[in-house]
């Protein structure tokens, strides 16, 4: 998928970016998230929810940046698998945001 190095450091960057930015995003959009979502383990959910977010706005991101088609140029599972690589980071963020 990502023939051009640039594309491929380009997506990397935001997606750092879009993780630096989920502890203002925690703090303002779930302050409680116990009571409002019934969750037990806020860790996961938050993960999830987040590499949810960052996968959308990574592929809105690819085809804006590469005019491409959703059909032909961007694998979505390689976007989660970008994302996946920075598994304990996104762990550590969230974690630490909601502490």
């Amino acid at each position: 998928m990502f023939q051009d190095a640039s594309i491929r450091r380009s997506l990397d960057l935001y997606i750092k970016r879009r993780i630096q930015e989920i502890p203002t995003e925690i703090k303002q959009t779930f302050p409680k998230i116990k009571q409002i979502w019934k969750c037990d383990n806020e860790v996961d959910f938050l993960y999830g929810y987040y590499v949810g977010k960052i996968e959308e706005g990574s592929l809105h991101y690819l085809l804006k940046a590469t005019r491409a088609s959703a059909g032909g140029y961007v694998d979505t599972f390689e976007i989660r698998g970008i994302i996946e690589t920075r598994k304990i980071e996104l762990q550590d963020v969230i974690k630490s945001a909601i502490n």
